[in-house]
């Protein structure tokens, strides 16, 4: 199971961070004094406060409550195509992508929005995607309980893209299964089926 990080961290005060803004920019060799940059470190301070709200946000909590009254229904539930917007912890460039769950039911259901804010969750932290991909599915299995689950995420990496090795257009993917998705291989193959085998595919 991927560990959850809660981490308690002193966190400095925002005009501390705006003055961390400032020392970048000065590093990058302009100057935080000139006209264009005056806001800049609290606009940066304000998008960290999005970008990076998964941090005070508790993704089991999304899960909680469910839905008994389906009707003995126990099939595959997919949801696909979750855009998600995160960073990466190496070079804090954006990964950008999309997020496909799949779950089988285990006399209950959770509200499909839920699911679409625990990946957001998980994706507004400093991240890896293969880390994110087995906690998104970890947190699901353990909340829920299902008799499986299903998690494929797939990814352009900026900090692949625009530096280093500059390769637009390659998307990385990742998977994460349990209990039927990974002991049953026709369950397994419905699931890729359904969100269109994202292995095959080269997307940029």
């Amino acid at each position: 199971m991927a560990e959850i990080r809660n981490i308690n961290v002193d966190r400095p005060t925002r005009e501390q961070a705006e003055e961390a803004i400032r020392t970048l920019l000065r590093w990058a060799g302009d100057d935080p004094k000139r006209e264009g940059l005056l806001d800049t470190p609290k606009r940066v301070v304000k998008a960290y406060e999005d970008w990076f709200s998964g941090y005070s946000e508790d993704p089991e909590e999304f899960l909680r409550r469910t839905f008994e009254e389906v009707e003995g229904y126990d099939d595959m539930v997919v949801l696909k195509d979750i855009r998600f917007e995160s960073h990466c912890e190496h070079h804090l460039a954006p990964i950008i992508g999309r997020a496909h769950i799949g779950y089988m039911p285990n006399a209950r259901v959770v509200g499909i929005s839920k699911l679409a804010r625990v990946v957001d969750t998980f994706a507004r932290r400093l991240q890896v995607q293969e880390t994110m991909n087995a906690q998104i599915a970890d947190c699901i299995q353990r909340v829920l309980e299902p008799k499986g689950v299903a998690v494929v995420t797939e990814a352009t990496h900026q900090c692949m893209t625009t530096r280093g090795g500059h390769k637009p257009g390659v998307t990385m993917v990742t998977s994460t299964v349990h209990g039927a998705f990974r002991t049953n291989p026709s369950t397994r193959r419905e699931f890729f089926h359904v969100i269109g085998n994202p292995t095959s595919r080269n997307e940029g």
